[in-house]
């Protein structure tokens, strides 16, 4: 066990000592108050990120060695710097029309007026996540083929539907126009808004899913066109993750907010956490946890519905994050013990 979680250990340390020394630097007499909100911040991370862990290990299954070593390196340094960092800049700078270094100063020196830029990109942005992960969602269990059913009253039924071609599309699509009626404003341009980036996370999720599909389908006939074909399939399934990974961690960024407006002090705790899931999802692979408990999958599948339409209704009611949390939760723990039971079922 201490193997896969060693790094994760490291960085915890690393990133505490920085979290005190920042506290200090910013008021004196505050490090063991920042020290408290990373500490924090770091475990609701992780508790509100199980799903997301066997989500990964899912799509871990299928890569090489390499791209799961380059998920944890390359891609550490994207969740952590790209979502927890880089993200909450860019946004403001965007939607703010100013220059990224601007934005990074606002970020950093100005609490209330990014803030202020945070709440103006709030719906759009969990718009177009929600609609990435219904996507996924859909295509899961919207799967002719698929056999191996949990919740069997309504799996089977959803089944059924799988022969319809772009039934999840329209689905999604419809989901968006839905809630956008539901918005808290009469503006014309903030509905076109959150319904654009709905659509265009539809688009995403069609483009990467699609790609990655066929490069797994369209085998390579010489030695040469195996080693370009290997690194491409392994390139687009790592962005794939990676584009998962990011909707499911938004969720968790934009709810830090309610604990802090220190994007520092954001950006350490939700790396910690974001370290321990990676190490979580890597010990899950080598056990080969999935195949031994085989309603994980399902469960994680139903937790990312589940959090998709949550973050549709957030942009109409605030959600606790303890509620996100909780219900991603419960349905893991709930196929796991199912898997338990289906395994003892078998046994005798």
């Amino acid at each position: 066990m201490l193997k896969y979680f060693k790094v994760s250990m490291i960085v915890t340390i690393i990133g505490l000592i920085v979290s005190y020394v920042w506290g200090e630097y910013r008021v004196a007499g505050s490090g063991f108050l920042a020290l408290f909100i990373v500490s924090v911040l770091a475990i609701l991370e992780v508790s509100l990120s199980f799903d997301n862990a066997v989500v990964n290990a899912m799509k871990l299954e299928k890569m090489s060695e390499v791209w799961r070593r380059r998920f944890l390196t390359w891609g550490i340094i994207i969740a952590v710097f790209g979502m927890r960092l880089l993200f909450p800049v860019s946004i403001v700078s965007i939607f703010a029309k100013i220059p990224v270094l601007e934005s990074a100063k606002i970020t950093l020196t100005d609490v209330y007026k990014y803030t202020f830029y945070l709440q103006q990109t709030h719906a759009a942005v969990l718009f177009f996540c929600a609609a990435f992960l219904m996507m996924l969602f859909l295509h899961y269990f919207l799967n002719e083929k698929k056999e191996i059913h949990w919740i069997k009253v309504i799996e089977e039924k959803l089944s059924l539907f799988g022969s319809i071609q772009g039934i999840e599309t329209a689905i999604t699509l419809g989901m968006i126009y839905i809630f956008q009626n539901f918005l808290p404003t009469t503006d014309a341009q903030a509905h076109l808004t959150v319904v654009l980036s709905g659509i265009s996370g539809v688009i995403l999720y069609i483009l990467i899913h699609g790609l990655s599909e066929w490069m797994e389908e369209h085998s390579p006939k010489t030695d040469t066109n195996a080693i370009q074909q290997s690194f491409k399939a392994g390139f687009v399934s790592f962005m794939y993750l990676e584009l998962i990974d990011a909707s499911f961690s938004l969720d968790g960024v934009l709810g830090a907010f309610a604990l802090s407006k220190d994007v520092v002090l954001i950006t350490l705790g939700l790396a910690i956490g974001a370290m321990f899931v990676r190490s979580f999802t890597i010990m899950l692979v080598d056990k080969k946890t999935l195949q031994q408990y085989i309603f994980l999958e399902h469960g994680a599948h139903w937790a990312i519905g589940v959090l998709a339409v949550i973050m549709l209704y957030s942009t109409i009611h605030e959600v606790p994050e303890v509620v996100t949390g909780l219900a991603g939760l419960i349905l893991i723990v709930w196929a796991f013990c199912s898997s338990i039971c289906y395994n003892k079922k078998q046994k005798s």
